[in-house]
């Protein structure tokens, strides 16, 4: 993170309100937050200890982990009738009024030092577990003295432990936020898409209607794509055995382009490349970028095979989202919010699924409305492709 802005606790506890997807009573859920948290923050260090240079990203990691504690200890204050502000403001003990109260206000005693996070990580841990137990026995029920004093005893040494990472809880607080608003926002606004303002010509366009058939040839089945009368790229294969289907792959470039605004791959299909922009066209839109997509394409696939095509997934994990972004880092498409991957991604495999069971069908594309779907071939458009009618893709009388 490049710049840290200096969020006040009050402003981070009211964001983390915003973003809880928990039942306003479920209790029982965030602590175990808190606590899976204390662990992940823990492995962390054992990894650094581990691998030493070979882990990257350990700041990072230290940083997000800790951001997550903020977040769940401000859940548990806020269920338990008190407050992170409150916490904090006892914790640190000076003196700063509520709305002014700042992470920074909370002093590790400690410089950085890889002895003291290991020893502040092991209070830390004991802490936690004692705050565990004594929710268990009942202690924090109708008692917010009594969670709110035990909070502080558990910010005692979270304060040792980030200042002796050199860590700042601002900089966690942040990094907390801007993570949910990655994936959980306040409100979702649709980002532009990157090729918005170009002349039309280096757009995608921001309505497609793509026929894509299966077709045996030789006595091997083939999937074709055509669009405007016209043949898409190459005739696809599984390239894998057993066979999966994958030759269906390209809608998900296609819901990729229609919802995230972004696909060097159905650029290249389309013959699409921003020209006007030499660094864009050479970087964005070039062989690399195309492979980038492919790989991300290939490597979700073999997620969503062992989760029958995300049929019954709902939401998609935060660590897959996290991945994605990692995927594309470097590129235009890293800009792109998770909650808006997620999008693209259960949308496309519902289209991809219609194509399984049908074997054919219209992939409707609109940029605008940042939506992509299903739809039967009509009797003309079978005919185009040199398909028979019949039940499969058949369009209703």
């Amino acid at each position: 993170m490049a710049s840290v802005r200096r969020v006040t606790v009050a402003e981070f506890e009211a964001h983390a309100a915003g973003t809880d997807q928990l039942h306003a009573g479920d209790t029982d859920t965030a602590l175990l937050g808190l606590v899976g948290e204390v662990g992940s923050l823990i492995s962390a260090f054992k990894k650094k200890r581990r691998d030493t240079d070979g882990f990257f990203g350990y700041h990072e990691a230290v940083a997000e982990e800790l951001g997550d504690v903020l977040w769940y200890s401000s859940a548990i204050a806020r269920r338990g009738g008190t407050s992170l502000v409150e916490v904090l403001a006892r914790t640190a003990a000076a003196g700063v009024g509520d709305e002014a109260l700042r992470f920074s206000d909370l002093h590790g005693a400690l410089g950085p030092s890889e002895a003291g996070f290991e020893a502040a990580l092991l209070e830390l841990a004991g802490e936690a577990g004692d705050l565990a137990k004594r929710f268990a026995a009942g202690a924090h029920r109708s008692n917010p003295d009594a969670l709110r004093g035990d909070l502080i005893k558990f910010f005692r040494p979270l304060a040792r432990a980030a200042a002796a990472a050199e860590v700042s809880l601002e900089e966690a607080a942040q990094y907390n936020i801007d993570k949910t608003e990655d994936r959980w926002p306040t409100k979702r606004v649709f980002p532009n898409a990157p090729d918005e303002g170009l002349h039309i010509d280096e757009q995608l366009p921001r309505k497609m209607r793509v026929l894509i058939y299966e077709r045996n040839v030789n006595g091997t089945d083939y999937v074709f794509q055509k669009s405007g009368g016209m043949l898409l790229g190459d005739r696809l294969t599984d390239n894998h055995q057993p066979e999966d289907d994958y030759r269906f792959h390209d809608v998900f470039h296609l819901s990729h382009a229609a919802v995230l605004g972004w696909s060097p791959t159905t650029r290249a299909l389309l013959k699409i490349k921003r020209k006007s922009q030499r660094a864009v066209d050479e970087n964005e839109d070039g062989a690399r970028a195309n492979l980038i997509e492919e790989g991300l394409t290939t490597w979700i696939f073999e997620t969503a095979k062992r989760h029958h095509f995300f049929a019954h997934t709902q939401t998609l994990g935060l660590d897959l989202l996290k991945d994605v972004k990692r995927f594309v880092r470097g590129y235009e498409a890293e800009k792109l919010p998770m909650w808006l991957w997620e999008s693209a991604i259960l949308q496309g495999y519902a289209v991809f699924r219609e194509l399984q069971e049908k074997r054919r069908g219209v992939v409707r594309a609109d940029l605008r409305r940042r939506k992509v779907w299903f739809e039967p071939m009509s009797a003309a458009e079978l005919e185009s492709c040199g398909l028979a009618g019949g039940p499969l893709g058949a369009a209703p009388s």
